[in-house]
């Protein structure tokens, strides 16, 4: 490990990873020497994109097919990733759904596919991947929240359920694993400037920076970048607010 790749030797886990904040997490991790496991659950070009972009750049990458709401599929994912890299020290807990319903429009099915992704995917994951993160000696969790779980917004109940339980699943988890050298922190991206199938989400619009910018997913990026690295081992347990000024929590 050197100071220019402190992650050098050092293997992470993004899901979500094919696309803007996943994306930009993986490059960067990537960047610092960790080799990435880039998972998406279903656009395997988009994955195979960002590995052929690691590798340009002279790092090591594979891509990993998984729903993470599925505990076989993530249990698949993480013996194909010991299996090819013998390890794994940082896991960045990214892939969510971002649906807007209203609570009269909204069926059980809908509200359950959102938590099933944002919180039980979460857990599924780190259940999978605890062996080898306290094995790790210095393991990292950063969970990506979403500032609406602290503001609140229309026609977003599941979204802003599950997001907020992301605060408190963190809070458990960091106390949990402190024992094993395993931090855990919870990153809040706010305004975030990103390619969208769908329209821009409501909330958007009652919101603003102090900045007067909305901030990038390289933003985001880089905070989880430090938050795996050797110069933030005392923290854990933080929930950390990236949006330009636009939620003074």
């Amino acid at each position: 490990m050197s100071s220019t790749q402190p992650l050098g030797g050092r293997v992470a886990v993004v899901t979500g990873a094919g696309r803007n904040i996943g994306r930009a997490t993986a490059l960067a991790l990537a960047a610092d020497g960790a080799a990435v496991v880039v998972n998406a659950r279903a656009n395997q070009a988009e994955a195979d994109a960002v590995v052929t972009e690691i590798a340009a750049n002279g790092g090591q990458a594979i891509s990993a097919m998984a729903d993470i709401a599925d505990g076989a599929a993530v249990e698949r994912m993480v013996a194909a990733v010991v299996a090819r890299f013998g390890r794994i020290d940082f896991l960045i807990n990214n892939a969510a759904l971002r649906r807007e319903k209203p609570l009269d429009e909204m069926t059980v099915a809908e509200w359950r596919e959102v938590m099933s992704v944002t919180l039980d995917g979460p857990f599924l994951c780190v259940k999978a991947c605890l062996p080898h993160l306290k094995a790790s000696g210095a393991g990292a969790i950063v969970n990506i929240g979403g500032m609406s779980g602290h503001t609140g917004a229309r026609d977003r109940l599941h979204v802003v359920t599950a997001k907020s339980g992301l605060v408190g699943f963190t809070r458990a988890l960091a106390q949990d694993l402190a024992a094993h050298r395993i931090t855990v922190n919870l990153v809040v991206p706010g305004l975030i400037g990103t390619p969208r199938a769908g329209p821009e989400p409501q909330h958007h619009s009652t919101h603003h920076t102090l900045t007067g910018e909305r901030g990038s997913p390289q933003d985001i990026a880089e905070t989880v970048r430090f938050l795996c690295g050797p110069g933030a081992r005392y923290v854990t347990g933080q929930t950390i607010h990236l949006n330009g000024g636009a939620y003074l929590g």
